[in-house]
């Protein structure tokens, strides 16, 4: 039995891979490629919108397909829903934990903790350090606010605009910024898919978030060193005025360093180990008590009441709902309104919904004995160690491509996955690792995956123009089987 020294927030490697002897590899592959089909297609149809509630139906009908597949093999309704309210229940605490991260995202809003991030972070800009600045920028506000694409919709916007006026390629800004966006949806303990990728692989969060940095920080590094080199060969040709931004981020917020303390105690509170839910709920509470202390006229605003009129019950109205629903704050400049809205609670429900899908079709995979089957081909497939990451990759990049959607990516390997890796003796924060190091970065990378479409339309830069200039999402996936060729850091699982 593996042993580890904090135990895993989603015990999926608790769950027993239900076998079937009856069952062939073509069968088994039968789900798997009726999903891939049915979601490439409800993509070409739906665009953005897909995962508004189609994808979610597809993981439906999936599932209905490996059910088909059980019943011919003799495998009973009964085991498969038994085996699909298993997987739902593994995934409870990440359930919680992505409606605490949108409750969060709301208090840092109006508390005025994400516009003061912007506020200095501008400040920093020249046109010489201008690209390494937004790797930076959008690097520490993507781990602030755990979304690539919050990231890319608020301050990435206005780093383009900057560089459109500055004459620097709009290629390489975009680079810039979906490299910093995805290095902060990868580590920040508030991204959806840094807490996906453990629950699928069966480790806990804070495992899997310092497992990463062995890859993550020397490709950060190597991608910071390429836009410093690249800043130094653009001659700019244009001038950047950021003081009416500035300004107007000074008129809706109060803008104060003061307001720092919030992340630095939920850093800390993560640093020492404690449980998600608790450093997010303090994370929360606090963000509440400074828009109360700092942004008064804020929590009014929210709240429909004029500032001298904030009162104990519309100071409570306020906060509730920056942390429950879709929130604005008030304001005339145009780049500025995405930055100034934040989802709340509710602006999770739309990746619940898709796990909670995912698991059926996971479950229902697992009842009939589909994964156990691929996992024993892919096993006898891909013999060395090496091999074994290396089709993981591949697995990862393929359903970005066909399935063009980064949770798919990440859940049906994950699934898939987990038994071979322990079988070789591996411990699962191997398998997460090599999820994020090629399942979520390279999203961005396909013109027509959910990710790819999003940034591209948010950001105005087709992909074939970023693409190459998104040094960290390529090379991520490179970084991992580095590391797995000449096998650093490759951790074995501890047996009592």
């Amino acid at each position: 039995m593996q042993e580890s020294n904090q135990k895993s927030e989603i015990n999926i490697q608790d769950q027993k891979i239900q076998q079937n002897a009856n069952l062939s590899i073509w069968e088994a592959l039968i789900p798997v490629v009726a999903l891939i089909g049915m979601l490439a297609y409800n993509v070409y149809v739906f665009g953005d919108d897909a995962l508004s509630g189609s994808n979610q139906f597809v993981l439906l009908l999936g599932g209905t397909v490996a059910a088909l597949v059980g019943f011919k093999n003799k495998v009973s309704y009964k085991l498969m829903m038994d085996e699909v309210a298993e997987n739902i229940k593994s995934t409870s605490s990440a359930i919680l934990i992505l409606l605490m991260v949108g409750a969060l995202a709301g208090t840092w809003l109006i508390s005025g903790i994400i516009p003061s991030m912007i506020y200095y972070g501008l400040q920093i800009l020249n046109p010489t350090i201008f690209l390494a600045a937004c790797l930076i920028i959008c690097a520490v506000i993507s781990v602030a606010t755990g979304s690539s694409w919050t990231t890319a919709a608020t301050v990435g916007i206005a780093l383009i605009g900057i560089s459109d006026a500055l004459g620097i390629s709009l290629g390489m800004t975009a680079g810039a910024v979906l490299s910093g966006a995805y290095f902060g949806d990868k580590m920040s303990p508030m991204s959806d898919t840094t807490n996906l990728a453990p629950a699928m692989a069966g480790t806990d969060l804070f495992t899997h978030i310092r497992y990463m940095t062995y890859t993550t920080i020397p490709t950060f590094i190597v991608t910071l060193i390429v836009f410093i080199v690249l800043g130094f060969t653009q001659t700019s040709t244009g001038n950047a005025n950021t003081a009416e931004m500035l300004a107007d981020i000074e008129k809706a917020f109060h803008i104060t360093p003061w307001l720092f303390i919030v992340p630095i105690i939920v850093i800390a509170l993560i640093v020492k180990k404690t449980p998600p839910l608790i450093a997010l709920l303090a994370g929360t509470i606090l963000g509440g008590i400074f828009a109360l202390i700092f942004q008064p006229h804020v929590v009014a605003q929210i709240a429909g009441v004029k500032p001298e009129n904030l009162s104990f019950n519309a100071a409570y109205k306020g906060i509730m709902k920056a942390i429950t629903v879709k929130t604005s704050v008030a304001t005339e400049n145009e780049v500025l309104k995405d930055l100034f809205t934040a989802g709340g609670m509710v602006k999770m429900l739309n990746t619940i919904w898709l796990i909670l899908c995912a698991m059926v079709f996971g479950g229902i995979m697992d009842a009939i004995g589909a994964l156990a089957k691929i996992s024993s081909f892919m096993l006898n497939l891909f013999d060395s160690v090496f091999g074994l990451f290396a089709s993981t990759v591949c697995t990862c990049i393929g359903l970005n491509v066909t399935a063009s959607d980064q949770y798919l990516a990440l859940v049906v390997p994950g699934k898939m996955y987990a038994k071979a890796y322990k079988d070789k003796g591996l411990a699962p924060e191997n398998l997460s690792r090599t999820l994020e190091d090629s399942g979520t970065v390279t999203s961005v990378l396909i013109p027509w995956n959910t990710c790819g479409a999003y940034h591209s339309g948010v950001l105005g830069v087709p992909v074939v123009d970023y693409a190459f200039y998104a040094v960290f999402n390529w090379l991520s996936p490179f970084m991992t089987l580095i590391f797995a060729a000449f096998r650093i850091k490759i951790r074995q699982i501890i047996k009592k």
